[in-house]
């Protein structure tokens, strides 16, 4: 089964193959994984889109070599790639017009390409207002000039990326954005994102709204939650009690999560998929075949979301964690 292409996204496929695994943050050795066996399943699966980024450590050399790699049966117009500007290290971000400019550079050698599909602007709301519209405005240049097909914005605080997005519509040296990226913001445990999307596409004019980290950063999984997750400890403890709740019942979580995910933002956008291996792009691919061929949820797997999210996520369904400059939630 093919994942279905839609005109909404522009061309874009709904599930796009993520790199942010292709880091020690997810991998102690990203170099050893399966990559291009990866890549050669996502594509002939209809999974044509990777998105990456220079702050994913060697994510972007990684995809290069295997793109290069399979190139012979999948020639760079088969396929669409999805990158970031902006933040350089945990704490480092550089927006300047130049900056942008050679990371893109940058990110095409890396990426063995002359062109990116979809450039991102890198978690906005870590810097002021003033800086993001200078990079916006040197970012769409490079959409003139063709490096750049597409372009926008991604970052956490769903707030603040509608605010940017609103503003930009009006301002002449940039314009409509063509994407957005949010993440940990449309899962089974928040919502936010999907009370946004009508504002973004029709008021903000936005084209493409994608939704990533489906599995909120490790969050909803059966294993332990990355260190580096910012949530509450609260949230830790009742998302493992979720997953405890529903490896009783039969059900992994990660698998729950990804279907209900993947259900909700169907017909909005795509969804990015982070995977480390094969079987973890098989699975994710099986879990939305399921998805189409039922229609929608089961019965069974939406009282367990209902019990999931009253029951035991309760008042903290919807909670989010502080990211950037403060106020920017």
């Amino acid at each position: 089964m093919q994942v279905k292409q839609t005109e909404n996204f522009g061309g874009l496929p709904q599930l796009v193959l993520g790199g942010a695994t292709l880091n020690t943050q997810y991998n102690d050795d990203p170099y050893s994984l399966p990559v291009e066996e990866m890549l050669k399943y996502a594509f002939s699966h209809g999974i044509t889109a990777i998105d990456t980024s220079p702050y994913y450590g060697p994510s972007e050399m990684i995809f290069g070599k295997s793109l290069e790699s399979i190139r012979a049966e999948w020639p760079r117009d088969s396929y669409s790639i999805f990158t970031k500007v902006g933040r350089v290290q945990l704490d480092d971000f550089d927006y300047s017009r130049e900056h942008v400019r050679k990371s893109v550079l940058r990110s095409c050698e890396r990426l063995r390409t002359d062109y990116l599909d979809v450039l991102y602007l890198h978690d906005i709301e870590f810097v002021e207002e003033n800086m993001i519209f200078e990079a916006l405005t040197e970012m769409k240049k490079l959409k003139d000039e063709g490096v750049v097909l597409r372009f926008g914005i991604s970052g956490y605080p769903v707030d603040f990326l509608y605010q940017i997005a609103k503003k930009c519509k009006d301002i002449e040296t940039i314009g409509p954005l063509d994407n957005i990226l949010s993440y940990c913001n449309l899962n089974l445990q928040n919502l936010t994102l999907e009370k946004y999307y009508n504002k973004l596409t029709e008021e903000c004019m936005v084209k493409t709204v994608s939704n990533g980290s489906i599995l909120s950063m490790s969050l909803l999984t059966a294993g332990e939650t990355k260190p580096f997750h910012p949530c509450s400890s609260e949230l830790r403890e009742r998302c493992s009690s979720a997953a405890k709740f529903l490896a009783d019942e039969g059900i992994d979580i990660a698998d729950l999560a990804t279907k209900y995910a993947i259900c909700h933002w169907l017909q909005r956008g795509p969804t990015v998929l982070g995977c480390s291996d094969v079987v973890e792009v098989e699975h994710a691919f099986k879990n939305y075949k399921e998805l189409i061929e039922n229609g929608g949820l089961t019965k069974r797997e939406q009282d367990l979301v209902t019990h999931v999210q009253e029951n035991i996520l309760g008042e903290l369904m919807n909670s989010t964690w502080d990211s950037g400059i403060p106020g920017r939630r």
